[in-house]
């Protein structure tokens, strides 16, 4: 089923039901996302980084996972891409900017360490300008990120290569950040479905970089209203790193 390509156009939570079931494997629906990179990615450039062996590997790890029925969450199995303003324990992560170019973290950042604990694929890290200061996505690492239903066009910013990799069916989630419309410009541009979390909402410590820690929250983008309500439910949720994030549990954001 590696090369179906009706697999990367499905939803994320027909996606994880199907991996529960044993229909498919992480690692048939991780290829078939690569394969799917492969093809369309020079064209739009929405991922800066592409992680296929990294990501190969934890989808063995997956599979050998749901095989003994020890799913380690919603996420499990399910290929994901990470916006490159997020920091990624081993996985190179830019901020959009030449002075990151070559960094490769080692640790994460609470939104990825939470996707991991899930089980989530990392299939890359997605374009952005530099420390998201931009409505587009351009930067010196590359070439811009297009849309995906007209190359000649931006698909926003700043989390332009999310919404553009979901547009091209490169990902079935995407993680996002908006600070004053870096989810829900791109999001409109694409046609996709973004949110901007109430501050405190998905916990964030200061870094640092790019200054907008205070007004900028990270967030769900996906194809589907449910498709972002299970990631938001894995983003959010307090943590005492971060003495601004709201203290009480998150909502069930899916029972909705």
């Amino acid at each position: 089923m590696a090369n179906d390509p009706s697999l990367t156009g499905e939803s994320a939570w027909r996606l994880s039901e199907m991996l529960d079931d044993r229909k498919i494997s992480s690692v048939e629906l991780t290829q078939a996302f690569l394969d799917r990179i492969d093809e369309v990615n020079p064209k739009i450039n929405a991922y800066l980084t592409v992680a296929g062996e990294a990501a190969l590997a934890q989808a063995k790890e997956a599979d050998t996972a749901i095989a003994i029925r020890k799913r380690r969450g919603p996420f499990h199995g399910l290929p994901i891409s990470i916006k490159d303003l997020a920091i990624t324990k081993g996985l190179r992560t830019t901020r959009g900017s030449k002075a990151f170019e070559h960094w490769v973290p080692d640790a994460d950042d609470i939104v990825s360490e939470r996707l991991r604990a899930s089980g989530a694929v990392f299939l890359g890290k997605t374009n952005t300008p530099e420390f998201g200061h931009r409505g587009s996505t351009e930067n010196l690492i590359g070439e811009p990120c297009r849309n995906p239903w007209d190359p000649a066009r931006t698909p926003g910013g700043s989390s332009g290569g999310a919404a553009a990799a979901l547009a091209a069916g490169l990902c079935p989630v995407a993680t996002g950040s908006d600070g004053g419309g870096s989810i829900r410009i791109p999001a409109g541009f694409c046609g996709v479905y973004g949110i901007k979390p109430s501050q405190g909402r998905v916990p964030a410590p200061y870094d640092g970089a790019g200054g907008w820690r205070p007004f900028s929250q990270n967030g769900p983008m996906s194809r589907t209203v449910r498709d972002a309500c299970m990631l938001f439910q894995v983003m959010a949720g307090p943590d005492p790193r971060d003495p601004t994030a709201i203290t009480t549990p998150a909502p069930d954001f899916l029972a909705t």
